[in-house]
């Protein structure tokens, strides 16, 4: 069971971009359907698909929850959602039509558009300072390999427009193969996840630090806010225990059991494994308090509106 579990999990890490503001463009006409839960044998079969493309005029959206939404729409992390937990649970298929003249830069505001029409979205903005961890450069200096200047991201009309201030995107195209490996790209890097016996192994190469902060905030119990400065993108493999890995497929709603039910204890603060992974390239994740921007959802359908 844990193997499915790990081959499962390792897809939720990426599936998944306008400022906060007044949505100026909406689709001409969007298909929504309900897209189920993440499927164990899909994924073991090599058919898992999600993510987002911009094909002409056409933007298709396969299996992302409204968490990814959300991020896609308003250029935000995860941590930086507050709203009920069935957001990163129920997931959709899209296919919207763009009007004639727009461009994929206005693609985020057209889903925020689309979000506020269809699931009745209604939010709004709140800082808050809270705990977090702060990604620094450990004293014993940086030991991270540069990325040689030639391994180019591939070209891809899949991805959303990148940020100004270097935050997440929607993966395009995660997929799995037989093995359960799951392979994918973006703007801030490139990512392989092989399964392994304690859990999963993570091969990231031409990565910024705006994409270790994104992954490695998918592991962590706070926020994680990048203190390092560093302006290049790196190669990096990291092992990530199974610990991490259920907690994956349980906040996605995978029927997995607690730590306590299979013998072990409930995780503690600070104690997922990437805390020690990425030590070996002189990194560390220092407990912090910091001001955090929210996303805060006032209302939201869990259904929506019939096509």
């Amino acid at each position: 069971m844990y193997t499915s579990i790990r081959r499962v999990s390792v897809s939720l890490l990426f599936a998944t971009a306008a400022a906060f503001g007044q949505t100026t463009s909406e689709f001409e006409v969007a298909s929504i359907k309900k897209a189920g839960p993440l499927n164990v044998n899909a994924v073991m079969a090599g058919q898992l698909h999600m993510g987002m493309t911009v094909d002409a005029a056409m933007v298709n959206i396969t299996s992302l929850s409204l968490t990814e939404l959300l991020r896609l729409a308003y250029k935000v992390k995860s941590f930086q959602i507050s709203g009920p937990d069935w957001l990163g649970i129920e997931r959709f298929d899209i296919a919207a039509k763009m009007p004639a003249g727009a461009t994929r830069d206005q693609v985020p505001e057209m889903v925020q558009a689309l979000l506020a029409e269809r699931f009745k979205l209604a939010l709004h903005r709140s800082t808050t300072e809270q705990p977090a961890y702060a990604l620094v450069v450990a004293k014993s200096g940086l030991k991270l390999k540069e990325s040689p200047p030639d391994t180019a991201l591939p070209a891809t009309d899949s991805t959303s427009p990148s940020p100004a201030d270097g935050g997440p995107e929607v993966r395009a195209n995660v997929s799995s193969n037989t093995n359960g490996v799951v392979t994918g790209a973006g703007t801030t890097g490139n990512y392989k996840m092989f399964p392994s016996q304690d859990g999963m192994r993570l091969e990231l190469t031409k990565m910024t630090a705006a994409g270790m902060v994104e992954i490695l905030g998918r592991f962590v119990d706070r926020p994680i806010v990048d203190m390092t400065d560093l302006k290049g993108r790196y190669d990096l493999t990291l092992e990530v225990g199974l610990e991490d890995m259920l907690t994956l497929a349980r906040a996605a709603g995978m029927n997995v059991r607690p730590p306590q039910a299979d013998g072990g204890r409930a995780a503690e603060p600070g104690s997922s494994s990437v805390f020690t992974a990425i030590q070996q390239y002189g990194l560390k994740l220092e407990p912090r308090k910091a001001p955090v921007e929210l996303l805060v959802i006032d209302h939201v359908e869990r259904d929506p509106t019939e096509n």
